[in-house]
């Protein structure tokens, strides 16, 4: 098998079948023939997955139940690695985000560009700012859905540039070249996931805290990779209450500070970019795409 997505959902009942169709085979470019599946891990939600609400997806996808999970996602990943088929891993450690529909096909092709590749996906979040400004000033899922309805979502997924926000991180501009350390959307082979000993299970902050960044930074800097950023395709966040892209920019600061003392304790420094110069794979889509121009 070529590809392996894993998934990891707690408490998105709404979010998920919108996340499935946008790993969906009639959706991803060149996914038709693809040889992959999705794995898809219910981190305890309180009320379970219902298999009925994406049922109508045409994605090859394999429910995994966690009834007594663990709050950090860590142990969820590694579970859903152990059963993963795919020569290539993609981890989407929060499900609630939106493909465009050449993340595959350009993942597949710098896979087949670099040797040892860690692709990485750009960060956008839906709606008119980042979602913890948003929604102080009245950005709800109902304005969401109203969003996604006004670009008949997920006919042409390349207008979610329309609809979307860049995740700046704190940078005063944004470019497809600004220097990324994480994404919501990995992918690396099976082989340097397994040499890194998965994730770092160390991280058990609810929401995994520096969990991604780690990982990243990891692979990143892990002999004979080559970091690799998507240029001209996205995952973008929906709203559903997530720990630290859903609550207050006070609150975020405050839990941030928390990941990053456990970060400093787990492994010493601050430091959560890596030194590797980076690669550029893609394409500019549509006028949309240009983000720079939202600057």
């Amino acid at each position: 098998m070529k590809l392996s997505v894993i998934l990891i959902a707690y408490d998105m009942a709404r979010e998920i079948p919108r996340t499935l169709q946008g790993l969906a085979r009639d959706y991803q470019l060149g996914a038709a023939d693809l040889d992959y599946e999705v794995l898809l891990v219910d981190n305890g939600s309180p009320e379970p997955l219902d298999p009925q609400t994406f049922a109508h997806v045409d994605v090859p996808v394999e429910l995994i139940r966690i009834y007594d999970a663990h709050p950090s996602p860590a142990k969820a990943i590694n579970l859903a690695a152990k059963q993963a088929r795919g020569e290539i891993l993609c981890l989407m450690i929060d499900g609630a985000h939106l493909l465009t529909p050449g993340v595959f096909e350009m993942t597949l092709s710098t896979f087949r560009a670099f040797d040892d590749p860690l692709v990485a996906t750009r960060y956008f979040f839906t709606g008119p700012d980042e979602q913890n400004k948003s929604i102080l000033e009245g950005f709800d899922k109902s304005a969401e859905d109203k969003l996604l309805a006004s670009i008949n979502w997920p006919e042409d997924g390349y207008r979610l540039f329309e609809i979307g926000t860049p995740f700046r991180a704190g940078a005063r501009t944004i470019t497809w070249f600004n220097k990324m350390f994480e994404s919501n959307c990995i992918s690396l082979s099976r082989s340097l996931f397994d040499r890194l000993g998965g994730c770092d299970e160390q991280f058990d902050l609810p929401g995994g805290g520096f969990l991604n960044l780690d990982l990243y930074k990891r692979a990143a800097d892990a002999a004979g990779t080559t970091p690799v950023q998507l240029v001209g395709e996205g995952s973008f966040h929906q709203l559903h209450g997530g720990t630290t892209t859903n609550v207050s920019m006070e609150e975020r600061k405050t839990r941030t500070e928390s990941y990053r003392e456990q970060y400093r304790n787990i492994r010493g420094t601050d430091s959560v970019m890596t030194e590797k110069n980076v690669h550029y794979m893609g394409h500019l889509p549509t006028e949309a795409s240009k983000i720079h121009l939202k600057n």
